[in-house]
């Protein structure tokens, strides 16, 4: 008795695995997967978030540091062309060696 619902349970999984393989295949049918992270466009979208997240980084960045690297301020021309108490203006050629000294 033994060897007969053996040989009947072998017919009776592959009757059951095929009924449901049908109704799993129908029911993907009404309810379809969601999209692949793996796809063209799921590598677009996350491309295209990326490069809003790096924007935002550097803007933060700029925001932080660009005071310090604003120019500074340019001295007065005025300032620099003053006569000299001797009544002599500075020139813009070398000065002459100053003569050596003797021991």
């Amino acid at each position: 008795m033994g060897g007969v619902l053996l040989v009947l349970s072998v017919p009776v999984l592959v009757l059951a695995g095929g009924i449901r393989a049908a109704c799993a295949c129908w029911w993907r049918r009404g309810h379809p997967a969601p999209p692949s992270p793996y796809t063209r466009q799921a590598a677009r979208l996350a491309e295209q978030a990326m490069l809003v997240r790096a924007e935002e980084i550097v803007d933060s960045a700029y925001a932080a540091l660009g005071p310090l690297h604003a120019p500074p301020a340019a001295p007065a021309p005025a300032a620099a062309l003053s006569p000299r108490p001797d009544g002599s203006t500075p020139d813009r050629a070398p000065s002459r060696p100053a003569p050596a000294q003797k021991p």
